[in-house]
């Protein structure tokens, strides 16, 4: 009877305790603050900050220089208006889907977006494919040349902007920082351990490819028909990556035949490129934007004529005369590094004012929204004369010359 009365009563509190509880304090989610520790963190980094003082560059001084000022001032080609690639290597995507956009209205009329990001999707899959391939003697990096969106567009095919943006929701702006580092360290992971599993390496790619920037799709609905990246290609842009030709002029190689231009960011070591003499070299560029072919060029743009501020590039007295610039001024820079492969562009349209010719440059990256055109440059021809190394251009802008090429 006793042990009964202990258990009866034992219960009976524990339900006390419960009913008590259930009825007592609450909780809620609120933000976490931590101001002193905040404070700490700041007197830290401005403990270690080095000192700086302003950033300053050795630039051209354009005062009293008769330079364009606008855009209307160019006979040009149609183009769409600037885009920005945001924080990546990726000019010579945006420039050359640039210059095809234009081909597309030149023989169709038809004003397309293309994604550039598509064309990147599948660039970084084969630059992956190659780096296995030679186990890790080729060049991966973020950038490329102009002559590879055709490469891909012939693999792969291509697709509207409104299909395939490489955005996430609500971003604003290109970034790549993540994806690339993700991207390169994997690979060398590869080198490291000798894990060359092609089939595993490329799925592995194309995860980190997906999640970054989407993954790009294999079929599209265009005007209301379904079709493949491909047949988008073949049968509404109406282009034909075949018809279209790169030009560089450097006497490290013989004129007039296909040679490689030896830069890390032709890292398939491609030899498709025509070697002319400078002469023809810029013959080809006026005869073309005069003739309505506009060009997908890369070069060298970290000059000290080289002015966001004022949209122009031109090359200073000081650095060469004029009447300096010539093959073997064009090749000295570019054996000692003073020319690189920096950046491409769409050059589409000319200006001619007395002894000085102008190009009319459209340019994807961020130091030609500085000045007061947005998204455009003004290149002397002088500019274009040193320091263009590469262009890409429809094979009927280039007939004359071609006619020479063994």
């Amino acid at each position: 009877m006793i042990k009964q009365v202990t258990l009866y009563i034992g219960c009976f509190c524990l339900g006390l305790n419960y009913t008590s509880f259930s009825q007592g304090d609450k909780a809620a989610f609120i933000q976490y603050e931590n101001k002193f520790y905040s404070e700490i963190k700041e007197g830290i980094k401005d403990f270690n900050k080095e000192e700086r003082g302003p950033r300053k560059s050795f630039k051209m001084v354009y005062e009293g220089k008769n330079i364009p000022k606008s855009t209307s001032e160019f006979t040009t080609v149609w183009c769409k208006d600037p885009v920005s690639q945001g924080n990546t290597g990726t000019c010579w995507c945006f420039s050359t889907s640039s210059f095809y956009e234009s081909e597309i209205f030149r023989l169709t009329k038809q004003k397309i977006d293309l994604s550039e990001l598509y064309t990147v999707y599948w660039e970084y899959v084969e630059k992956a494919r190659e780096y296995i391939r030679t186990r890790g003697k080729s060049f991966f990096g973020e950038g490329s040349e102009t002559n590879a969106v055709a490469r891909m567009m012939e693999k792969y095919g291509i697709v509207p902007l409104e299909d395939y943006n490489g955005m996430q929701e609500k971003q604003v702006f290109h970034d790549h920082s993540k994806m690339f580092k993700e991207m390169q360290h994997y690979l060398n992971s590869l080198k490291r351990d000798y894990a060359w599993n092609e089939p595993e390496a490329i799925a592995t790619i194309k995860s980190i490819l997906d999640y970054h920037i989407g993954k790009p799709p294999t079929e599209i609905t265009y005007d209301g028909k379904k079709m493949t990246p491909l047949d988008f290609l073949n049968n509404v842009t109406k282009l034909k990556p075949s018809d279209y030709v790169n030009f560089m002029s450097l006497m490290q190689s013989p004129y007039y035949k296909n040679t490689e231009y030896k830069v890390p960011d032709n890292w398939w070591r491609s030899d498709a490129y025509y070697n002319v003499p400078l002469e023809d070299f810029m013959y080809i560029i006026l005869n073309a934007v005069k003739s309505g072919y506009s060009l997908s060029i890369g070069g060298d743009v970290s000059e000290s004529g080289y002015d966001p501020k004022n949209d122009v590039a031109m090359v200073p007295s000081y650095d060469i005369p004029s009447d300096h610039i010539n093959e073997y001024s064009r090749q000295l820079r570019f054996t000692n590094g003073a020319t690189t492969d920096d950046h491409a562009i769409h050059l589409m349209g000319y200006k001619e004012s007395g002894d000085d010719l102008w190009f009319l440059i459209k340019d994807s990256g961020s130091g030609a929204r500085n000045g007061k055109n947005n998204g455009y440059y003004f290149y002397h021809e002088d500019f274009v004369k040193l320091k263009t190394m590469t262009f890409t251009v429809h094979k009927d802008a280039a007939k004359d010359i071609l006619k020479k090429i063994q």
